[in-house]
């Protein structure tokens, strides 16, 4: 049993490193691509898929060694948004491969690793679309240019220790005049085996943003960069929990994954009391019953405050939108994905003049998604 859990917790720090999928030789580099398109009857509110056809997610990436002691990785991410076509680098970091006691460093640009799925590749995902809790905090998918340092614990379970200090221009994309290019996190991550047949993970991460946002209080109107967040505020706590189960541990054939995050975001900007904040919540189950069919169900909330300055005048008000997704995948290799799913939304809340939160009081929406593909394809993680 105890050399099983430290399979598995070398596994999951393996994972978590995009390194896991490249072999030890200095000398080699490789690529890859994955395209994601999909099919789409409406767009969902915070939704990152444009209505009809639309391209999600989709990298170009390169990534290897130099030398015995870093690695390296550049992606080049590309979508399409209000039909047109945005690119933008995702990542280009640095990060070390041998330093002692469990540490290890990174710098460049990279996804944060806060919460349990921002660091995973959208592509990566189990449904169409993010969690709202990522829609509105996190931009959907939150990298931005920085350095991190994680401590990896010797201990027979899986345990995890990590800080990131972040320029913080990716999360809030118009700051006020006074603030302070910084957000900084921090993190820890847990996890063990129960018995040959479950594991579980447990996470718990905090943001403390220094940049307060200009478009969110000062300028509803201004656009909003299409991967900064929404909604933000001074501090965010999130705490995330996933089980799995599977015969054996062998995921083959059979696997059951549940997930759940919350996230708490409070001292939203100067205007607002300290009893009002943003929360959100997520819960998801998906069965992998064959081994190229899966199904999943999830449910998310959202509750916020919104502040807007209409001719000098500060006014809030508060909104709720509840969010429903079923999907079925039919997965022929691991580099295929076709998934139908269903989604409905449900919005309620407005500010001081009468006006919505949200666009819409309901929402459906019907997504066929396609992702394939191409070259190199790293381990992924727990």
């Amino acid at each position: 049993m105890l050399a099983a859990v430290l399979t598995t917790a070398h596994a999951q720090t393996s994972a978590a490193s995009p390194e896991a999928a490249i072999p030890l030789a200095p000398s080699n580099w490789e690529a890859g691509m994955v395209l994601d398109g999909s099919l789409n009857s409406q767009k969902l509110e915070l939704g990152a898929r444009d209505k009809s056809a639309a391209l999600g997610h989709s990298d170009a990436m390169i990534r290897g060694t130099l030398g015995e002691h870093l690695s390296a990785e550049g992606v080049m991410a590309f979508h399409t948004e209000d039909e047109k076509l945005e690119s933008h680098v995702e990542s280009a970091w640095l990060q070390t491969r041998t330093l002692p006691y469990g540490l290890q460093a990174r710098v460049g640009r990279f996804s944060s690793q806060i919460g349990y799925q921002n660091e995973l590749h959208p592509h990566a995902d189990d449904f169409s679309e993010r969690p709202l809790l990522y829609r509105a905090f996190l931009g959907g998918h939150w990298f931005d240019d920085g350095v991190r340092l994680n401590w990896t614990a010797p201990t027979p379970f899986y345990l995890r220790l990590g800080a990131e200090v972040f320029a913080g221009k990716k999360l809030v994309h118009e700051a006020t005049a006074d603030s302070l290019s910084r957000v900084t996190t921090t993190n820890l991550k847990v996890g063990d085996d129960i018995n040959a047949n479950h594991s579980w993970q447990w996470g718990l991460s905090h943001v403390y943003n220094q940049r307060e946002s200009e478009v969110e209080v000062h300028n509803p109107d201004a656009e909003q960069h299409s991967h900064a967040a929404n909604f933000t505020g001074k501090r965010m706590w999130i705490s995330d929990l996933v089980y799995k189960w599977a015969p054996d541990g062998n995921n083959r054939n059979q696997q059951v994954r549940l997930q759940w995050e919350y996230a708490q975001v409070g001292q939203l900007n100067r205007y607002a009391e300290a009893a009002q904040k943003h929360r959100a919540s997520t819960v998801s189950a998906v069965w992998r019953f064959h081994p190229a069919w899966e199904a999943g169900v999830r449910t998310d909330w959202l509750k916020v405050n919104k502040f807007e300055n209409h001719e000098g005048a500060i006014e809030s008000g508060k909104g709720k939108l509840q969010e429903n997704a079923v999907m079925l995948a039919y997965k022929p290799t691991h580099m295929q994905t076709l998934r139908l799913q269903w989604a409905e939304q449900k919005a309620k809340g407005a500010n001081d003049e009468g006006e919505a939160i949200f666009a819409t009081p309901a929402k459906r929406s019907v997504q066929l998604q396609y992702v394939i593909s191409f070259g190199a394809h790293g381990a992924h993680a727990y």
